[in-house]
């Protein structure tokens, strides 16, 4: 597996101390760039071209969303976590309008700050759960608006066909390890694609999912008795 090139933006020099320190020990990271207001960050992303961008908001100069925009407007397929201590609803707004694929509280363990790091490295998006209800409500009105013309979203659109075909072999009851094998993928992406079910369905464990996508037939009750 490649390793992950990582730029962390954080004005706190002690606390980005101890971040970099710490993202080092994980096999498969790398801290590649250190930046500490918005410009800087701006400046290192062209010069390093990293896999992810782990941001923080309140910075100083143009400030963390604005870098976020401009990271994202000339690097679309660079990853943008942010990490930050504030989780208003118009905050989390504007990171969505600007292109960010995650967000965490800081205070976040540090497995599963690796884990959202490697799931927007890889395609997916990761929000906290204290924020998952405020991305809802920031985007009630525009679903109702979208409404009139368009069928509401069920889980089964939700879902990719990799994402379903996951889902039936979690169902199955197995692992990650054995879903990868199956699959011929890396478990890691396994474990990439369960989180990203798991936030589709909003349950919180794989026995939930399988029981909500045989109720609302996205998957056959037959795969069961294979």
């Amino acid at each position: 597996m490649p390793t992950l090139r990582i730029l962390l933006v954080e004005d706190d020099e002690l606390f980005r101390l101890g971040l970099s320190t710490r993202l080092q020990r994980e096999s498969g990271l790398e801290v590649v760039a250190e930046a500490e207001d918005g410009e800087s960050a701006v400046e290192l992303t062209n010069q390093y071209l990293p896999d992810v961008v782990l941001l923080d908001v309140g910075l100083p100069g143009i400030g963390g969303i604005e870098a976020c925009r401009q990271i994202k407007e000339r690097h679309p397929n660079i990853a943008v976590l942010v990490l930050t201590s504030h989780s208003q609803k118009s905050l989390i707004e504007r990171l969505i309008e600007a292109g960010a694929q995650g967000y965490c509280l800081k205070g976040i363990a540090a497995e599963t700050l690796v884990l959202a790091i490697r799931s927007v490295a890889a395609g997916a998006s990761w929000w906290d759960r204290a924020a998952t209800a405020e991305i809802r409500a920031a985007f009630a009105f525009a679903e109702s608006e979208q409404a009139v013309s368009k069928p509401a979203q069920t889980p089964e659109n939700q879902l990719t066909k990799r994402e379903q075909e996951i889902l039936a072999l979690v169902a199955q009851g197995k692992s990650n390890q054995e879903i990868a094998q199956q699959l011929y993928i890396a478990p890691g992406t396994v474990r990439v694609h369960v989180h990203a079910i798991l936030q589709k369905l909003e349950v919180r464990d794989r026995t939930q999912a399988a029981v909500l996508a045989l109720q609302k037939g996205i998957i056959n009750s037959e795969i069961l008795v294979q």
